[in-house]
């Protein structure tokens, strides 16, 4: 709380105004889409792999955008649960879906952040002048990869070190010592939960996901009785997570999932999901020139380090880092997408930063949405850009596995 209180206190005068401002040299969003998210282990994506999800995902975007591929010039893609984080099988689907080997490719894992940390590697190169057009990206595939084997494997001479223990603790745990550091109890978790449910399933009936979602195509496994397998061509346009009717005393009903006198439990912490995401950012004289719309203008990203056995803390730390860089007060600030990976650490983070509730994850968060790890940070991007009104400042922030936090600042055109 001392590095929050002292952020938070440095942060200089407005300079909304300034964001406002268009330059040549300026990075800005062109487009930002998402595939609906699914149900890890049972939802339409279960039998095909983040690299299937990938293709025909990007297969669609190409398609949405018009955009001329050969222009791109490197492709991040974040990913968490494959192994080498995907290098080889996402580099060949970006191939496969239709963009040039011309294009660089590079796999990031820095866990939950993933996502955000491929939109922040392509702005970055394309500030500093390294390329003009690129793609960030991320996807998860949970049910193939979620599970025993995603559990690190520690050298046996440093398993019985504290510092490195600290980094194994399950997430759930961590959550656990959120809320009783922090004094969150479990009917407050449930409560939030609750609203996140009811959010994302009145943007659903509403429909204000369809303008972010691109149906692609997927395959479901049908095995006979003599174990015969055939597969049944669907398609993916519709979020699985959310459920009407939630209510905090529904949740109150479910049993603690980490301790057996927790407060973490399946109903309010973030859903095991499949999906996929990705932002097209160029630079403005180049879109301009090129005649491609501009959503938005990328302004910043910070990550930050905390104590790993309070990871989910990192928001409260992450988001007055990156305001503070940009100049900015949370006042300023339309829109937040605090990434719900469980109910304390968001709610602890969004009260610590005095986030508003009203601009807090509007349309539901990853406890109803869910949370495909890599593609979260991209994700967030396709949800926020139709929450934005023109001239609007958002704000997208993520707790990170081993203690971090990251928070980026974009503002709508």
């Amino acid at each position: 709380m001392d590095r929050l209180n002292q952020l938070a206190g440095q942060l200089s005068p407005s300079s909304k105004q300034s964001l406002l401002q268009k330059n040549p040299d300026d990075v800005v969003i062109v487009a930002a889409y998402r595939t609906a998210l699914t149900k890890g282990g049972r939802g339409k994506l279960k039998d095909v792999g983040s690299d299937y999800v990938l293709t025909k995902f990007l297969e669609q975007f190409l398609s949405k955008t018009n955009v001329d591929a050969s222009l791109i010039e490197d492709v991040a893609v974040g990913n968490v649960l494959n192994r080498a984080a995907g290098a080889s099988e996402h580099r060949g689907a970006c191939l496969a879906a239709g963009i040039p080997n011309s294009a660089a490719f590079i796999a990031l894992n820095r866990q939950c952040s993933s996502g955000l940390m491929a939109i922040s590697e392509i702005a970055n190169k394309i500030k500093c002048g390294e390329i003009d057009c690129g793609l960030a990206a991320g996807v998860e595939s949970m049910s193939a990869n979620y599970g025993p084997d995603a559990i690190p494997k520690v050298d046996n001479h440093l398993k019985e070190n504290a510092e490195m223990a600290k980094c194994l603790i399950p997430m759930g745990i961590t959550n656990e010592n959120v809320a009783a550091k922090y004094s969150i109890p479990r009917n407050v978790q449930d409560e939030f939960a609750a609203d996140s449910y009811a959010k994302a399933a009145k943007a659903i009936e509403s429909g204000a996901f369809k303008d972010e979602i691109l149906a692609i195509e997927s395959f479901l496994a049908e095995e006979d009785d003599d174990d015969n397998v055939t597969y049944e061509k669907i398609i993916v346009d519709t979020d699985e997570g959310p459920r009407k009717g939630v209510t905090a005393q529904s949740l109150a009903k479910l049993k603690p999932a980490f301790k057996s006198d927790g407060v973490t439990h399946a109903g309010n912490a973030s859903q095991v999901s499949d999906g996929a995401a990705a932002v097209l950012l160029m630079k403005r004289s180049l879109a301009e020139e090129k005649g491609y719309p501009i959503e938005g203008k990328f302004v910043l990203c910070s990550a930050v380090g905390v104590p790993p056995e309070i990871m989910g803390v990192g928001p409260a730390v992450a988001i007055p880092t990156v305001l503070k860089k940009a100049g900015l007060k949370v006042d300023d600030v339309d829109v937040f997408e605090i990434n719900e990976a469980f109910a304390a650490q968001c709610l602890y983070s969004a009260e610590a930063c005095n986030v508003p509730k009203d601009k807090l994850n509007i349309n539901g968060g990853a406890i109803a949405l869910g949370h495909p790890l890599g593609c979260t940070g991209a994700r967030q991007y396709a949800t926020i850009l139709r929450l934005l009104k023109k001239g609007e400042i958002g704000l997208t922030s993520m707790c990170i596995g081993t203690g971090m936090g990251a928070a980026s600042i974009l503002v709508k055109e």
